[in-house]
């Protein structure tokens, strides 16, 4: 039997299976994304049983890269590097595309991209270009881009996408850049009048007072379009708990780059005190382990089958 997708048409790829499983998701909740920065990362996602990895863009930018996450790395190096992601998970792979790299066109050509790349989702935001990181504390308020023109550019990617199973999240930064819940509304509703399948909307508020706002009047509105949750400043909440408010996703974008991190530093500190591989090996993966992960067993022997 075909599987279908909510009128969307049958599935006849990988890609489109993937995206079903994304679409399914949205529709029951809480998908939870886990924040990818390269293809080992992914592959611990899916062996830990989350739901979709998150291709995070402050993480191709620091992990990949050395850079911050200020619109730096082009559309062209984050697509390179979620290729590698999307090529090791049969999870559904969501990309974040920061502001789509630029202007009008920029936003279409990443979104079909993308899209053509077979990844599930890519997320936008209405941050003007060049960005600034939501979770930086040292910068003012921030304009954004404005609320008919980001619809226009959405409206226009979503027209673009080849496969019509492809998902677009809208993020609205009008709370992180302090314009209030009365414009993040207004930007909601628009962008999800312009097409976008979902909605993601960030605030700096740990109280979740700003959220709650938001979500009470989001209901007023009577749009079912889902709502995706990023809750690294708000940390305390579980998924299940951001799912009872109203999220249909939920994305922990980069616990696993800081975990990288953190466990790379403790370990060149001892290898640099101890000056020996022995004082770092009960704290590290083993060798064999690296070896499972990446199925080299099983490449060796379909190698040398005859």
């Amino acid at each position: 039997m075909v599987n279908t997708l909510p009128d969307n048409g049958p599935v006849t790829s990988r890609a489109d299976a993937k995206r079903a499983r994304l679409r399914e998701g949205l529709a029951a909740g809480p998908v939870v994304a886990v924040g990818a920065h390269d293809a080992m990362s992914a592959i611990l996602i899916e062996g830990h049983g989350f739901d979709a990895v998150w291709v995070s863009g402050f993480g191709v930018s620091a992990m990949a890269h050395g850079l911050p996450d200020l619109n730096l790395v082009t559309q062209t190096e984050t697509l390179d590097a979620t290729r590698r992601i999307e090529g090791v998970t049969d999870l559904p792979v969501v990309v974040d595309c920061d502001n789509g790299y630029g202007g009008f066109s920029n936003v279409v050509r990443t979104v079909v991209d993308f899209d053509r790349a077979g990844v599930s989702a890519v997320c936008i935001e209405d941050n003007l270009f060049p960005k600034r990181n939501s979770l930086y504390q040292g910068q003012s308020r921030r304009e954004l881009v404005d609320t008919k023109e980001q619809a226009r550019r959405l409206r226009a990617a979503k027209a673009a996408q080849e496969s019509p199973s492809f998902v677009l999240i809208a993020r609205v930064e009008a709370l992180i850049a302090g314009h209030g819940i009365d414009a993040a509304i207004e930007r909601a509703v628009a962008y999800a009048e312009a097409g976008a399948d979902a909605i993601l909307i960030h605030s700096k508020d740990k109280s979740l007072q700003e959220i709650e706002g938001f979500l009470a009047r989001w209901r007023d509105t009577g749009l079912s379009t889902p709502l995706v949750a990023v809750p690294t400043l708000f940390p305390d909440y579980t998924a299940e708990q951001l799912h009872e408010k109203g999220f249909s996703m939920v994305i922990l974008a980069n616990q696993p780059m800081r975990a990288s991190v953190q466990a790379m530093e403790e370990t060149l500190r001892v290898l640099r005190a101890e000056g020996k591989p022995a004082a770092a090996d009960p704290h590290i993966a083993k060798v064999n382990h690296i070896f499972e992960l990446v199925h080299t067993k099983e490449t060796i022997e379909a190698d040398e089958s005859q």
